[in-house]
C-alpha cells in the first residue's frame, strides 16, 4: 500500500467513522425519546380520561362517552378508541378498525405490536354509583364495570426514523466528499516531494547526474532535497575522476605497449594465484579426498612395482606394512567419501541380480586372513529358503556386510563370527531378507548402544587407538541400509557379544527355489567338526546333497573321512595322532583347517584326499566333493573345459585403436605371443575401414581421439554386423571416474582397462573373453605384493615419503615397457618431443576457457606418460585431468604452472638419452 493511500485512509476514515458513530447514536437516541413521549402521553390522556369515562359508562350517557372517545381519538397517531362493559361487550368503538374481543384486564396493559401499540386500561366503579352495583356484579368484575382498549398507530415513529438517516446519509455523504478533497490535497502536498526525490534517485542510478531539485518549504523536505542534489554532485565528481584515471591509465598503457608482452605471463600468473589464496578454504573440503586418493594411489602403485623386485623376507614384511597401512588409510578416505555423498543424496543404487550365497561367500572369504591370523571361527549360513536370484545393488550389500563382518572380527578376541541370512517374507515377487552378523566379542552396554550409529563416535575413546577405524563405518551401513528400504537392529550385552541384524527387501522377478549344487550318489561321509555351528553347516549341507553324515566313531564304513581340524591339532604330539589316524583310513580324506598353508605344517595323505582351510566357501566345498567323490565327472569336466579353449595353435586376432604411437608400440610389445596377431590403428575412421573387411577376437579401444572418440567408434562398430556386435571391445584410458565407466559400460563397451597397463589385469581380461591366459601368464605374468586390504594397523609404525618424485626413472619404465629398456627410452624421446606442442595447446585453450579441448590434450598427455619412465610428469597430469573432470576450470592455474615446470625439466633429459 503506497503512502499517498495511507493519508487518505487515515485523513478521510477517522473523520468519517466519528460520525457514523455519532449518528447511529443519534438515530437511536431520538427513535427512544419519540417512542417513550408517545407513551407518556398516551397513558396521561387516558387516566384522565378514565374516571370520566367510568362515571358516564355507569350512567350509561351515549352523549357523554362519545365526547370523551372522539378527545381521545383527536390524540396524535391514536388510530381506534373501544370501550367494554363488565361483561366483555362492546359500548362504544370509535376510529378505523374493530380491536378484537379479549378478556377484562386485571391492571393497565400496554400491548407493543408491529406498526401499533394498543393500550387496555381498567374503568373502576364510581363512589357515588357503587350501591348500583350488586354484590354479585362487582365480584366478577373485580371492582370494575369495564375496560378502554385505545390502538395507536406508530408508523409515524418509523417513518420519523427513516427521515433523519436519510438526512444523517446525506449529511455523511457531503462530509465524505469535503473530507476527501482535503485529504487528498494533504497527502499530495506530503507525497509529491517524495516522488520527485524517488524519480531523481532513480535517475541517479541510470547515470544522469545532472539533475538538481528545487529547495521545498518544510525542513524535512528541503534536507532531503539537499542531500540529494550533494549526492548528485558527488557522483558528477566521482565520474570526473573516474573518467580522469581512465585517460590517465590509457596513457600509462600506451607508454607500456612496448613492454606488455613481456609483463602478460607474470601478471596472469600472479592474477590467478592471487584468485586460487582466495578460495583456498572452500576448495580444501571439495578436493581433500583427490588430493589424498592420488599420491596415495601413487604409493600403492610404487609398493605393487617394488613388490614385482626382488626384496628378502624383511623387506617384504616392510613393503607389507607400508601396503596394509595405505590400504587402511583408503578405506578410511572412502568412508569420508561415502558418508559426504550420502549427506549431499548423491548417492544412487543400481540394480542387478544377485547370487546371495555367492556375494556372502566373497565377503566371508575376504576376512579369512584376519580371522585365521586371530583364530576365530568364521561361518557363513544361507538358508534353503533364501531364493536365488534376487534383484538389487550388489556393490552396497558387499559393503554393509564387509564393514560388520570387519567390525565384528576387529572386537573378537576369542570364539566365532556368525553370517545368517534367512527369508523374512516373501509375497509375489517382492522378498525380504534378514541378514545378522553376530559374534562373542566385548559386547556393548545400553548408552554405548544407543551412540553407537552417530557419525565419528565408537564406543569407548580408546577404541579408536586399540582397533582403528573413524567411527563411520555403522552410520554409513545405516544410511545404505535405509535407502535400500530396510532397517538395521542391534543386540548386545557388555562381555557377552553382538549381534548386528538388519532387513533387506528386494525384487525377485526371476528368482526359483535355489537347486542343490551337487547331486551326490548317496556315499556315507565320516564327519569329524568340534565347532557346533560348523558341524551343523555341514552336515545339513551334506545331506542337501543326498549324502549320509555318521559320526566320527560311527563303525559303519564310509567313502570319505572329512577332519575339522584346529591349532592345537597341529601341535608336534596332536600331528602325529592325526597323521596315525589318516594312515589307517581306506578312503580319501578332506581337511578342513583353521589356519593358512603358511603357518599349519603338512599332513600325507596316503589315499588322496585335499586341504580346505576356513573360512571356505560352499562352491570351494562343491568342487572338493566332487574330485573326491565323482572323479569321473571331474575329469570330464577338465576334459571340456580343455576343448573349450582355443589350442595352442590357434591364432587370435588383436585390434588396437589409439592416436598415439607409442601407447599402440607398447600395447603390441606387451601382447607379443605366437598365437595372437596384433593390428593396430590410430583413429576411430581407420578402425571402421579396418572392420568393414576383416573380424578380430577382441578390440582395445582408445576413449580420447580426435574425430570420432572411443565411445562413438564402439558403438559405430556395433552396428557394422551380428560378429561385431558381439565382439569384446575395452576401454583404454588413462583416467576414469566411476560414473564414466558405467556410462561406458552402457553404451556398449565391454569392460574398462586403466593406463598404466597392469598386465595382471591384461591377463585376466584375455582369460575372460578369450580363454588364453595359461599361455599368456608363463611369458609375461610378474608375481604381485599380496596384502589383505582389511589387516589391523600396527600402532607405532610410520614411513616418510620421498619429498618429490624423480624426473625420469629408465627402471619404471622398462618395467612398464614390460622389461624392454630400449623401448623405454623410445616411448620417453617421444614423449619429450610431443611436449612443446602440447603445452602450446594447452596455453591457447585454458586462455579461451576451452574446457573440451584443454581436457582432450591433458588426457592425450596422461596416456603418454603412463608408460613413460617420468613419475613426476605422470603424477601432475593425472592430479590435473581428475581436477578439471570434478571442478572444471576453477583452481587449475596452479596445478598448470607445476605441469609446465614438469615438462621444461622433463626436456632438459633429452641430450642425455640421445647420448645412449
Amino acid at each position: 500500500m503506497s503512502l499517498n493511500t495511507r493519508l487518505l485512509f487515515a485523513l478521510l476514515g477517522f473523520p468519517l467513522l466519528v460520525y457514523a458513530t455519532m449518528a447511529v447514536l443519534l438515530v437511536i437516541q431520538s427513535d427512544t425519546e419519540a417512542r417513550t413521549a408517545l407513551q407518556e402521553r398516551l397513558e396521561a390522556a387516558s387516566e384522565l380520561l378514565a374516571p370520566s369515562l367510568a362515571e358516564a359508562l355507569a350512567e350509561g350517557d351515549s352523549q357523554r362517552l362519545e365526547t370523551m372517545t372522539q378527545q381521545l381519538l383527536n390524540q396524535k397517531g391514536v388510530r381506534t378508541v373501544g370501550l367494554f362493559n363488565e361483561q366483555g361487550n362492546r359500548v362504544l368503538l370509535a376510529g378505523q378498525t374493530t380491536p378484537p374481543p379479549l378478556h377484562a384486564p386485571a391492571e393497565k396493559q400496554l400491548l407493543l405490536e408491529e406498526d401499533a401499540w394498543r393500550l387496555r386500561l381498567p374503568l373502576g366503579v364510581p363512589s357515588n354509583h357503587a350501591n348500583q352495583f350488586n354484590a354479585d356484579q362487582v365480584s366478577a368484575s373485580a371492582g370494575y364495570i369495564g375496560w378502554l382498549d385505545i390502538e395507536v398507530d406508530t408508523r409515524a415513529l418509523t417513518l420519523g426514523r427513516y427521515k433523519l438517516i436519510a438526512s444523517l446519509s446525506l449529511g455523511g455523504m457531503l462530509l465524505g466528499l469535503l473530507m476527501f478533497l482535503i485529504a487528498f490535497s494533504i497527502s499530495r502536498y506530503a507525497t509529491r516531494p517524495i516522488e520527485e526525490a524517488n524519480q531523481a534517485l532513480y535517475r541517479l542510478s541510470r547515470g544522469d547526474y545532472r539533475l538538481h531539485l528545487a529547495p521545498s518549504n518544510t525542513p524535512e523536505l528541503h534536507h532531503l532535497t539537499s542531500h540529494i542534489n550533494a549526492l548528485a554532485e558527488h557522483f558528477q565528481q566521482a565520474q570526473r575522476d573516474m573518467q580522469t584515471q581512465i585517460e590517465q591509465a590509457t596513457s600509462e598503457l600506451q607508454e607500456s605497449m612496448e613492454t606488455i608482452e613481456e609483463q602478460n605471463i607474470k601478471l596472469d600468473l600472479a592474477h590467478r594465484s592471487a584468485l586460487r589464496a582466495n578460495a583456498v578454504k572452500s576448495e580444501f573440503l571439495a578436493n581433500m579426498s583427490h588430493e589424498i586418493r592420488t599420491p596415495l594411489n601413487g604409493i600403492i602403485g610404487f609398493c605393487r612395482l617394488l613388490g614385482r623386485s626382488s626384496l628378502d623376507k624383511r623387506q617384504q614384511e616392510w613393503l607389507q606394512h607400508v601396503h596394509r597401512a595405505c590400504d587402511n588409510l583408503l578405506m578410511l578416505v572412502n568412508d569420508v567419501l561415502d558418508f559426504s555423498k550420502l549427506e549431499a543424496n548423491r548417492l544412487t543404487l543400481e540394480e542387478a541380480d544377485i547370487d546371495i550365497v555367492a556375494l556372502v561367500d566373497e565377503v566371508v572369504g575376504l576376512h579369512a586372513p584376519e580371522a585365521q591370523r586371530k583364530q576365530l571361527h568364521l561361518v557363513a549360513m544361507v538358508y534353503d529358503d533364501v531364493p536365488t536370484p534376487l534383484c538389487g545393488d550388489p556393490l552396497r550389500i558387499h559393503q554393509v556386510l564387509n564393514n560388520l563382518i570387519s567390525n565384528a572380527l576387529k572386537f573378537t578376541q576369542e570364539g566365532e563370527v556368525i553370517v545368517r541370512v534367512m527369508l523374512d517374507n516373501q509375497e509375489g515377487q517382492h522378498v525380504v531378507l534378514n541378514l545378522s552378523v553376530s559374534d562373542t566379542g566385548i559386547g556393548l552396554s545400553d548408552d554405548h548402544q544407543k551412540a553407537l550409529f552417530r557419525a565419528f563416535s565408537q564406543a569407548e575413546p580408546s577404541h579408536s587407538r586399540h582397533f582403528g577405524g573413524s567411527g563411520l563405518g555403522l552410520t554409513i551401513c545405516r544410511q545404505l541400509i535405509e535407502r535400500m528400504g530396510g532397517e538395521i537392529e542391534m543386540e548386545s550385552e557388555l562381555g557377552k557379544g553382538t549381534t548386528l541384524s538388519f532387513t533387506l527387501p528386494m525384487l525377485a522377478h526371476k528368482a526359483i527355489e535355489r537347486p542343490p549344487e551337487i547331486s551326490l550318489p548317496y556315499p556315507t561321509i565320516r564327519l569329524y567338526e568340534t565347532h557346533a555351528p560348523t558341524r551343523h553347516v555341514l552336515e545339513h549341507l551334506l545331506q542337501r546333497w543326498e549324502a549320509k553324515p555318521i559320526a566320527f566313531n560311527d563303525p559303519e564304513q564310509a567313502q570319505l573321512l572329512i577332519l575339522g581340524l584346529e591349532i592345537g591339532d597341529f601341535s608336534p604330539e596332536r600331528h602325529s595322532h592325526w597323521q596315525t589316524i589318516i594312515d589307517q583310513t581306506s578312503c580319501p580324506v578332506l581337511i578342513l583347517a583353521s589356519g593358512n598353508s603358511f603357518d599349519l605344517p603338512s599332513l600325507h595323505l596316503p589315499h588322496g584326499g585335499e586341504i580346505l582351510y576356513k573360512p571356505f566357501s560352499r562352491a570351494q566345498l562343491v568342487t572338493s566333493l566332487k574330485q573326491l567323490l565323482l572323479p569321473g565327472a571331474a575329469k570330464n569336466k577338465t576334459a571340456e573345459t580343455l576343448l573349450a579353449l582355443p589350442n595352442a595353435s590357434q591364432s587370435l586376432t588383436l585390434l588396437i585403436v589409439d592416436d598415439n604411437a607409442s601407447n599402440r608400440e607398447l600395447l603390441k610389445t606387451m601382447l607379443e605371443d605366437p598365437t595372437l596377431h596384433v593390428t593396430t590403428v590410430e583413429s576411430g575412421y581407420q578402425a571402421l575401414e579396418f572392420a568393414r573387411t576383416q573380424n578380430v577376437d577382441m578390440v582395445l579401444m582408445d576413449i580420447r581421439m580426435p574425430g570420432m572418440d572411443g565411445v562413438q567408434t564402439t558403438q559405430a562398430l556395433r552396428r557394422l554386423s551380428s560378429t561385431w556386435a558381439r565382439c569384446p571391445i575395452i576401454a583404454v584410458t588413462a583416467h576414469v571416474l566411476t560414473s564414466e565407466r558405467q556410462k561406458w559400460l552402457a553404451e556398449g563397451l565391454d569392460d574398462v582397462l586403466t593406463k598404466p597397463i597392469d598386465e595382471e589385469q591384461l591377463h585376466l581380461l584375455l582369460q575372460r573373453f578369450l580363454g588364453v591366459t595359461h599361455r599368456l601368464t608363463a611369458s609375461h605374468s610378474t608375481p604381485t605384493l599380496k596384502t589383505n586390504s582389511k589387516a589391523a594397523h600396527k600402532p607405532g609404525f610410520s614411513h616418510t615419503a620421498p619429498a618429490t618424485l624423480p624426473v625420469v626413472d629408465l627402471e619404471m619404465g622398462a618395467r612398464l615397457a614390460g622389461g624392454k629398456e630400449y623401448l623405454a627410452r623410445e616411448q620417453l624421446k617421444r614423449l619429450i618431443d610431443s611436449l612443446d606442442e602440447s603445452e602450446q595447446h594447452m596455453r591457447s585453450a585454458f586462455a579461451q576457457q576451452n574446457l573440451p579441448t584443454l581436457l582432450d590434450w591433458v588426457h592425450g598427455l596422461n596416456g603418454a606418460s603412463r608408460y613413460c619412465g617420468a613419475p613426476e610428469l605422470a603424477l601432475l597430469v593425472e592430479t590435473l585431468e581428475t581436477r578439471l573432470r570434478t571442478t572444471g576450470l576453477e583452481h587449475v592455474e596452479q596445478l598448470l604452472e607445476d605441469l609446465y615446470q614438469a615438462m621444461a625439466r622433463l626436456r632438459t633429459h633429452r641430450p642425455l638419452l640421445l647420448r645412449h
